[in-house]
């Protein structure tokens, strides 16, 4: 089988669940689960939920991460626990469907599988990369699951964006029924795109895999060898606090923006229109975020495109009606996917020579599983002010004391020789 075709099928994995990514996790679902899944309850009780339930998949996938990047690396089974979760988020995501007005706890349940299936899914594709690519391919293949990525993830969406705005084109009663067959299209889409991986990548196996039970100790011993190792590096040390922090603050609005807004009153078509805005503008700023690390150095780029962070932030607790909404999500697409990709190159410039893999493999778990902290804080500042609007200036305390441990961050060029 060609190399070109077993990368593509890798790649498209990355196509197929973005899709959840996109409709479930930071559109659709926020928005039917605050209108018709809790209905009759109070904004700031039904933004509680919803923050638990994100903090809750999260924190999982955290607790589980160790044993599965030791099966990864060890199991010699990773298409077949890839599947097993990618079918777990199938499955819930498709549950959604079923689930009736007013049954918030069921949702969140449902929301909750879905998400675990997807972030496990993703950390046994991220493993088959050195299996699909030669080292000094992994950065192209890797950005063209990216890419990929993003064109399907904002493909689909658009469609089901199309399918709420206009529900008798498709048949369709209303836009509730649109949304809940939304939910429909993405498990099938995931589903559907999954294939070709499954056909085409062959994964490389070691002569003796490891057992189960040995695989388990082997991981959580490697993530001690490396976290003993992070603590001896203080620069390394403070870089990835000061980033558990701020990106915790960009995932939670990622994830509760649509809330606050329906909170606020605005329509919720309005705000699936500013979610595309984001998606579109975020592709090529991110490429411009590359050039201006270049040209003013990638430490005073990421602060930058922190700072923006926070006026968005304080932005968002003035905010009075939707048009005020769109500009603000044009604006948070500037610097949304720059600041994740040059967090990534800065990172790579502190780490020590010869050992990226291990040392991303911690950088991967903190990225992957950091909205824990940003939810709750949202969800219970709303319930102990009564206030959606103060509950999204609590966020600022993310930006702030990440902002802070990165500008104490030394320049790589000045770190000495370890």
């Amino acid at each position: 089988m060609s190399e070109r075709r077993q990368i593509l099928s890798w790649a498209f994995y990355d196509w197929a669940n973005s899709a959840f990514a996109t409709t479930v996790l930071a559109g659709f679902f926020p928005l039917f689960f605050k209108q018709y899944w809790s209905a009759g309850q109070e904004a700031t009780t039904s933004t509680f939920h919803l923050g638990i339930a994100n903090s809750a998949s999260s924190l999982v996938i955290l607790l589980l991460a160790p044993t599965l990047g030791a099966i990864a690396d060890r199991g010699g089974a990773r298409k077949r626990l890839l599947a097993c979760f990618m079918i777990l988020g199938v499955l819930a995501t498709a549950g959604l469907y079923l689930v009736g007005k007013g049954m918030w706890f069921e949702a969140a349940l449902l929301f909750v599988l879905g998400a675990i299936g997807f972030s496990g899914s993703i950390v046994f594709y991220d493993s088959l990369l050195v299996d699909v690519a030669r080292p000094r391919d992994y950065d192209r293949v890797s950005a063209l699951g990216y890419g990929l990525g993003y064109l399907g993830g904002g493909l689909l969406f658009a469609v089901n964006v199309l399918m709420t705005l206009k529900p008798q084109w498709f048949g369709l009663a209303d836009a509730a029924a649109a949304v809940r067959l939304s939910f429909l299209t993405v498990a099938v889409w995931w589903l559907l795109f999954s294939l070709p991986l499954f056909v085409n990548v062959r994964e490389q196996v070691t002569d003796r895999p490891a057992g189960w039970l040995e695989a388990v100790r082997g991981g959580f011993r490697q993530l001690a060898d490396t976290f003993a190792e992070i603590r001896k590096l203080r620069t390394v040390l403070l870089f990835l606090c000061a980033y558990w922090l701020y990106i915790d603050g960009v995932d939670t609005i990622i994830r509760m923006a649509v809330d606050y807004g329906m909170a606020l009153g605005f329509e919720p078509t309005s705000l699936i229109v500013a979610l595309l805005i984001v998606q579109f503008v975020g592709f090529p700023a991110a490429i411009a975020f590359g050039w201006l690390g270049g040209a003013i150095g990638t430490k005073r780029a990421l602060l930058l495109g922190i700072a923006v962070y926070m006026g968005v932030t304080v932005w968002g607790y003035f905010l009075e009606n939707e048009r005020q909404f769109y500009l603000m999500a044009i604006t948070i697409g500037l610097v949304q996917g720059g600041v994740q990709s040059l967090s990534r190159s800065y990172y790579a410039r502190l780490i020590p020579p010869g050992k990226s893999g291990e040392f991303f493999g911690f950088y991967n778990m903190l990225g992957k599983f950091a909205a824990i902290i940003g939810p709750l804080l949202v969800g219970w500042t709303a319930v102990l002010t009564g206030s959606s609007r103060l509950s999204i200036l609590a966020v600022l305390l993310l930006f702030v004391s990440g902002a802070w441990l990165l500008w104490k961050v030394p320049e790589p060029e000045r770190i000495e020789q370890r």
